[in-house]
């Protein structure tokens, strides 16, 4: 089956991307894994301290995960697999590419203005030749409609 892979974070454009990836999908016969991204803590002397960082930004990449399935559900009909991991965004985009050869595409939504945001500025620049699937990069200006002509 071929799976779309969507990074998701609080931002408007990654919501437009797995729209985009769920309409795809539906079309294709496909699916959609959904990835949620935990950044590495700066290090705290406190252990105690270190520990309830880690665990908050565990639960709110989880809420944030839980609530972008219920809305791919929803719209589409989809059940997306869901993936919740933390450290280096694209060290694990890879490692979740290489671990599931089902994974078709990598569909991250590009900002507006001046920086597209840290993942597309990276697979966009000299790391895109190098992976191993297809990059789809989903303008932040789309609206639904633009969108559902679009996919």
């Amino acid at each position: 089956m071929r799976i779309y892979l969507v990074v998701v974070d609080e931002s408007p454009e990654a919501q437009i991307a797995l729209r985009f990836a769920a309409r795809r999908a539906v079309k294709t016969g496909g699916g959609v894994e959904i990835l949620a991204l935990i950044p590495k803590p700066d290090f705290v002397q406190w252990g105690g301290v270190m520990a309830t960082i880690e665990e908050e930004g565990r639960q709110r990449a989880e809420a944030l995960v839980a609530g972008a399935a219920g809305t791919l559900i929803e719209e589409s009909g989809l059940k997306p697999r869901i993936t919740v991991r933390e450290g280096d965004g694209p060290r694990i985009i890879r490692e979740l590419i290489a671990e599931n050869p089902d994974i078709a595409a990598l569909v991250l939504g590009a900002a507006e203005g001046s920086s597209p945001g840290a993942l597309v500025a990276h697979f966009a620049g000299g790391d895109m030749a190098s992976l191993p699937v297809p990059l789809m990069i989903i303008p932040g200006s789309l609206d639904r409609e633009a969108i559902d002509r679009l996919s």
